[in-house]
This record gives structure tokens, sequence and C-alpha cells, in this order.
């Protein structure tokens, strides 16, 4: 068959794309195990950073950080319908549980009304972070949050301080947000302006929030947070999806339970 001939083309090409396309299925298939591990470090080492167990952007050995959640992390499954810890949930590796994946499906998710954070479904269960000091008691308590963004739903950790009353630490681990401007939600810098903010105000409800300008240090203005220069929608997103899993519609409920438990304590 002649090179320039239709027929010798058309034959090319698709063996060129047969071809690409079993490399490419072949390559994901071996590697998704790396993959699925490599997914589940990040979210080991952002909640251990989150929770100022190790430093943010440090990667240590895994098996440091598995030696960190065995000792140092207790996890709890919340069930959000009834803000009590759920006994029967039926997650076996609450870190490989797939949150987002969830909150999809509507046999393990329910409907929530209009918010300002745009969630439209809770998942029935959600796994939350305890984290001990040397002495086993709770030193900080780290929560999942997401929440709309500019472009996209931002998800994170929220890390609390054991008065359930003060941030501890913020860090995103998905989102959409434009780079140089609401993507600075990952600047180390901004990050670090969160701990020892208030979340709740006089009326017991979240007062946090992310202002336009600059707000101060936590001393000068323990409710607000500096704003991303340029991001007016990402600040806000972040203002509503912590006020939003802060608050009643989300954990506020059932941090309120634990505040019961340590003042009958």
């Amino acid at each position: 068959m002649q090179q320039n001939s239709v027929g010798y083309i058309v034959g090319f090409a698709a063996a060129v794309c047969i071809g690409c396309s079993l490399l490419v299925s072949t390559t994901a298939v071996v590697l998704k195990d790396r993959q699925v591990a490599n997914q589940l470090y990040s979210k080991q080492t952002k909640i251990l950073a989150v929770a100022g167990l190790i430093e943010d952007g440090s990667k240590p050995p895994q098996d440091e950080v598995n030696d960190l959640f065995e000792n140092r992390i207790e996890t709890v499954i919340v069930n959000m319908e009834s803000d009590e810890v759920a006994t029967d949930s039926g997650i076996e590796d609450a870190l490989r549980y797939d949150q987002q994946k969830a909150s999809k499906d509507p046999d393990q998710s329910y409907a929530i009304d209009a918010n300002l954070a745009k969630v439209a479904r809770l998942p029935e269960y959600i796994p939350i972070y305890f984290i001990k000091n040397e002495e086993g008691e709770t030193d900080n308590i780290v929560l999942p949050v997401e929440g709309m963004g500019l472009w996209g739903t931002m998800y994170g950790f929220v890390s609390i301080d054991g008065d359930l009353e003060t941030i501890r630490g913020l860090t995103f681990f998905q989102h959409k947000e434009t780079p140089g401007l609401g993507a600075e939600v990952d600047n180390p810098n901004w990050k670090a302006k969160w701990p020892g903010r208030k979340i709740y105000g006089e009326d017991g409800a979240p007062a946090i929030q992310v202002i336009k300008g600059h707000a101060g240090s936590p001393d000068q203005a323990p409710y607000q947070v500096d704003g991303l220069s340029g991001a007016t929608i990402t600040s806000n997103g972040v203002t509503n999806l912590l006020q939003f899993w802060l608050g009643e519609e989300g954990f506020g409920a059932y941090l309120d339970s634990l505040e019961a438990e340590g003042s009958e304590a």
C-alpha cells in the first residue's frame, strides 16, 4: 500500500490512536495504587499540618506520618443528622472515606436548605479528628470543611483548640481559585494569620470572617482575618464555609454537646 494513500493514512492514524490508548490505560492501571497512596498521604499531611503536628508544607516519611496518626489522633465518625457519634456508620477506614462522593450519593446523604456556602447535600456520616497531646488529652479538633469559591468548591480542614472557641489553623487541599488571587488561600503567610482567631460572638453564632483589607493581629481583631487582595469572592467564600460548618447547620450542635460534656466533667 502506498504511504500517501487514504487507506494507509487512516490505518496508520488508527494504529497510533490504539497504541496511545493502550499505553495510557496501562499506565493508569499500573499507577493506580501509587496514586491512591499519594492522595492518602497528602490528606494525612494536611491534617497533621493544620493540627500543628508537622510543619506546613513538610513531607515527613510515611512511617512517621502513620506513627502520628496511631499515637496522637483519634478518629470519630459524626452522624450529621443526629449530631452524635455514630457507632454503626459502616466506615471501616475513615482516611479512605470519600466525603465528596458520599455527598453526591442520595443513599449516603441528604439535602439541606439553601445556604451562603452553597452546600447542597450533607453526607450522613463525616469523620473528624481529635488531636491528643503527650498526656492523651484533646489538644485540638480537625474538621473537614467545604464551600463555594469563585470557580468551584473549596475543600479543606479547620482546626479548633480544645476550648472549642479558637481557631488553630486552616488549610485547603482542593480548589479551583485563580492563581495569584484566590489561590492565595494556599499561601503560608495567609494561613499563618488564622491561629488565635475566635469563632463565636456573644450571641453564640459564628462571627469569624475574612474582611476586605487588613485586619490586624488576633488581639486587635479576634474575629477577623485579612482579605485576599483582588479576590473578594474567594474571601467571602472562606467566610461562608467557616460560618456554615462551625454553625448549627454543620458541626455546631455536635461541638455544643462536647462543650456541655466538658463542663460536666
